[in-house]
């Protein structure tokens, strides 16, 4: 029998708890350990200015220069034979450096390797488009600039790609609120009955966490059991017994009170 857990605000709650640990870094291997990435990187270097070069699990990294990035990568697709571009996306170090880290992830299937070229890019810089080298990047493009903001240029349809046109703000820079910032709170009513309405309708619920006392048909458990449906009240106690009613009997009922919790199988 587990332990009975309070489930008040449990998803408010962290899965893990210890704010000081840290991820440790996947090892960084040289190119030279093989034979297939390190003639890659000899090819490259002949060609382009590349900044860095290792294996990161199980796959080469690149670092370039952002304004050689549809070069670079029409050279992987041609001369290095990666035929597929299976992401691109960014990564927000606005506030630590000041800058954006733009990856593109390719996978040359002849070879059975996978490459990442990486590259750095300020806030308010341009990057090309590599849709005409890779097809795949169509979408990946707008949802980098939907997401992030970050502008493409000489793209085909540049919009965005998940938010509204007209929405405000870029929902994965590390600077957007979790919960949205005050537009995106009234949004929906101004969209739909307009600014008048605010005051009648309230704003928008944005908080995953929240849950409703009174709606017993989403979730269950309020302080104590409740049935599906079942009306909602302050008067009820907690559960303090492990025994369920017309369940299996026991010697006697076992309170929670004077439960114990094992620390380790005996």
């Amino acid at each position: 029998m587990r332990k009975y857990s309070e489930k008040n605000d449990v998803q408010k709650k962290s899965f893990y708890n210890d704010r000081f640990y840290k991820v440790s870094k996947l090892p960084r291997l040289e190119v030279a350990t093989d034979e297939i990435f390190a003639e890659d990187v000899r090819k490259l270097k002949e060609k382009f200015d590349i900044k860095d070069t290792y294996i990161e699990a199980d796959q080469l990294v690149v670092w370039i220069d952002a304004k050689d990035n549809v070069k670079v990568l029409k050279f992987f697709r041609d001369k290095l034979e990666y035929n597929n571009l299976s992401e691109m996306s960014a990564v927000d170090f606005l506030a630590k450096r000041e800058e954006f880290e733009i990856f593109y992830q390719m996978l040359s299937m002849k070879k059975r390797k996978r490459a990442r070229v990486k590259c750095l890019l300020k806030e308010y810089e341009e990057l090309k488009s590599v849709e005409t080298v890779y097809k795949s990047a169509d979408w990946a493009e707008r949802e980098v600039y939907d997401m992030f903001g970050i502008t493409i240029t000489e793209h085909s349809y540049m919009k965005r790609l998940l938010m509204p046109d007209d929405w405000i703000g870029h929902p994965l820079r590390k600077s957007y609120p979790l919960h949205g910032d005050d537009n995106a709170k009234w949004y929906e009513v101004d969209k739909l009955f307009g600014e008048e309405y605010r005051e009648l309708i309230g704003p928008e619920i944005r908080d995953s966490a929240f849950i409703d006392k009174d709606d017993t048909r989403g979730y269950a458990r309020k302080g104590y059991e409740v049935r599906f449906g079942e009306a909602y009240s302050e008067e009820k106690t907690k559960l303090s017994e492990y025994q369920e009613d017309n369940g299996v009997l026991l010697v006697q009922k076992f309170k929670k009170d004077k439960a114990k919790i094992l620390k380790k199988r005996h």
